[in-house]
Formats: structure tokens, C-alpha cells, sequence
């Protein structure tokens, strides 16, 4: 219900507002398993990809998202809620892997999970190496991988920006081809992970014309 209503009534308003450009539509499966990687330049990234892929999209939020006071709270929580969002608890010794776990549930149920390989926003608009959270939840689901460009959401909600610009500059989302890994089973799986997770940033890199630092995001706190 949640979703219908996201998809009828929602959505068509958001796109409105942010008027976001899509390329590479036909490459989204709408059924099976799917792992949706993207970069990262925004807050509003989490919305504005929702909003451009055709069926229900997964993410894990801050669970200090859903909790809220008041009526503020209780739309916050509702909102992400209907977005598809589900709270992890941050700053815990096992946060990076009960998200990954939650995208492993999704993903046997033959939804959609999206995952941030960087781990976390870019500061400075380049694109940083995978952590191999990404990997891992390949190797442990099978599906197959989505790679998502985004350009110009850090203009719509800049760094710092308590809320979006509404009928600001347009984003741009580019959707390559879907990535089957089944090919890197018989590796050990940590050399699987790393070389999975560095091809998957590598496309996201061609996609998107960032420039690469290959180094980690320092501000990254989970290996997502």
C-alpha cells in the first residue's frame, strides 16, 4: 500500500519539483533480485533515486531518522517509511553488517537493495574507492548489480543544507547495464570482494566523469 501510494501520488509531485533527467531506463530489471550501487553527493540522493527506478527500491537509514518528536517526527518517520526506508542504529560495533544482513533479506525476497560503495558522501564531488560491503552482499545474495550515476543532487541539497532547493538546477541519473559477478565465485572470497567491488566502482567512474582519487572516503563510518 505504502509503495502504491508513493508511486501514484507521491512520486509524480517529487519529480515535479526536482525534475530529474533519466537515462538508461530500459536497463532496470523490474523483477528479481537487484543491488541498485550508486555515488554518493547528497542527502537527497536516497530520494532522487527512488524516484527515477521503476519499482521498489530498499535503503537503510539512520534510525535517528524514525524517531522523531511530534508532528515533524511522526511525518519524517512516515515519509521514509513509504520511500522504503528501514532504520539501522549507527555507531555500533555490528551497524555495517546488520545493514548488509538487511539488504541480504531484501534481496532473498527478490527486491531491490541500494547500496553507497563510497560509504558515505563526497565532500568534494570526486568519486572514492569501494569498500567491499558491496562485494559482500553480492557474493552472499547472487544478484545481480544495477550501477547508478548521479550528477548535480549536490546542487539541489548542497553539504551542510538543512533542505532541498525545490525547482533548483536538474539532477542527471544514469543507468548502465545490470552486472553479473557469478564469474568471480571461485575466487577466495576476499579477493572476490575487492575485485567485484572495484569494478562496480570503475563503471559508477565512467558513468559519472567524477575524478577518481582511489583512495577511501575518511568520513565513511561503515564498509559499505
Amino acid at each position: 500500500m505504502f509503495y502504491t501510494f508513493m508511486a501514484r501520488v507521491v512520486a509524480p509531485i517529487l519529480r515535479a519539483l526536482f525534475r530529474p533527467r533519466v537515462e538508461g531506463l530500459e536497463n532496470v530489471p523490474l523483477y528479481g533480485p537487484l543491488i541498485v550501487a550508486s555515488n554518493h553527493l547528497s542527502f537527497i540522493d536516497s530520494f532522487i533515486i527512488p524516484l527515477s527506478i521503476p519499482r521498489p527500491v530498499t535503503y537503510v537509514a539512520k534510525a535517528d531518522y524514525f524517531e522523531g518528536k511530534g508532528l515533524k517526527g511522526w511525518f519524517v518517520r512516515w515519509f521514509l517509511t513509504t520511500l522504503g526506508h528501514v532504520p539501522i542504529q549507527r555507531g555500533v560495533g555490528r551497524a555495517a553488517m546488520s545493514a548488509l544482513e538487511q539488504g541480504r533479506d531484501v534481496l532473498a525476497n527478490s527486491g531491490a537493495f541500494a547500496i553507497y560503495p563510497e560509504g558515505t558522501r563526497s565532500l568534494d564531488g570526486r568519486l572514492y574507492r569501494g569498500r567491499t560491503g558491496v562485494g559482500w552482499l553480492v557474493l552472499a545474495s547472487g544478484a545481480r548489480v544495477l550501477p547508478v550515476a548521479l550528477e548535480g543532487t549536490e546542487k539541489i541539497q548542497p553539504i551542510g543544507a538543512s533542505r532541498p532547493r525545490i525547482l533548483g538546477p536538474r539532477p542527471t541519473i544514469r543507468i548502465g547495464a545490470p552486472m553479473d559477478f557469478t564469474h568471480y565465485r571461485d575466487l577466495p572470497p576476499g579477493k572476490a570482494r575487492r575485485a567485484i567491488t572495484d569494478e562496480i566502482v570503475e563503471t559508477i567512474h565512467k558513468m559519472s566523469g567524477q575524478e577518481y582519487t582511489g583512495t577511501y572516503n575518511d568520513r565513511a563510518n561503515a564498509s559499505m
